[in-house]
């Protein structure tokens, strides 16, 4: 049976919820549990690289080209997965379908 976990933090950045999230997939996994980590962003923009850098920051460039947030870099480096475009939803996204 699929599981969920919601990490929260309110819309405060830079708190280690992206730490967090990509820290417990790793336990998880080591546990023998596949992990799919997603990141929902509440941007109206549709992706990351259309945002000031100084609102938003850096982003990260997914295999499939995708310019998401940083946060998945980490969930690819700590839980050893490949994200792809579809690893991170934002508001736009959802607004623009």
């Amino acid at each position: 049976m699929t599981k969920y976990i919601f990490v929260t933090g309110g819309v405060v950045s830079s708190i280690g919820k992206g730490i967090t999230t990509a820290s417990l997939g790793r336990l998880l996994r080591n546990r023998g549990y596949r992990v799919a980590p997603l990141k929902l962003d509440p941007y109206i923009n549709v992706d990351a690289g259309t945002m000031n850098p100084f609102q938003h920051g850096e982003v990260f460039v997914t295999e499939d080209g995708a310019e998401t947030d940083l946060d998945l870099g980490h969930y690819e480096r700590f839980i050893d997965v490949d994200c792809s475009a579809g690893s991170s939803v934002t508001t736009g996204k959802v607004y623009s379908r």
